[in-house]
């Protein structure tokens, strides 16, 4: 079975109530449970960790090597600011999948830049919780391709 982390960055522990004209009304309970099922039909076990501290999620991510097989990571605004971030997943080589719930290229131009990206097999955007779905999915699907 697949061990998954999924990591959610800054502000989202405010999902359901924070702009829901951009990021919907599912709150992140509603997304955990949503992956949590995704992940029974794929045969992948989770965990989730959400933090506003970009240390934390450092840490989680060099935790991560040896006890996870690939990343889900919403890293929010961290995606757009954080060259630590984006070092810790080069640095641990765990497969990666970057997600959001808005379309970060059809928001402010200071949105469009990731630092995850390079670094990520990919990136899954502008879906709302579909997102976190569509990107465990790829995830799962790239680590049993590989495997």
């Amino acid at each position: 079975m697949l061990n998954i982390l999924v990591l959610h960055g800054p502000n989202l522990n405010l999902l359901g109530r924070r702009e829901p004209g951009v990021y919907g009304l599912a709150t992140l309970d509603d997304i955990t449970a949503l992956l949590e099922r995704e992940a029974q039909t794929l045969e992948a076990k989770i965990e989730t960790l959400q933090s506003n501290h970009e240390g934390v999620l450092i840490d989680a991510i060099h935790d991560a090597l040896g006890k996870h097989d690939g990343i889900l990571i919403n890293p929010g605004a961290y995606t757009h600011t954080s060259v630590a971030i984006r070092d810790a997943i080069a640095g641990v080589n765990l497969p990666t999948v970057e997600v959001h719930l808005s379309n970060i290229h059809r928001r402010e131009p200071f949105r469009h830049h990731s630092y995850i990206a390079p670094v990520a097999v990919g990136q899954i955007s502008g879906f709302g919780p579909d997102s976190y779905r569509l990107g465990l999915y790829a995830l799962v699907n790239y680590l049993k391709q590989k495997s």
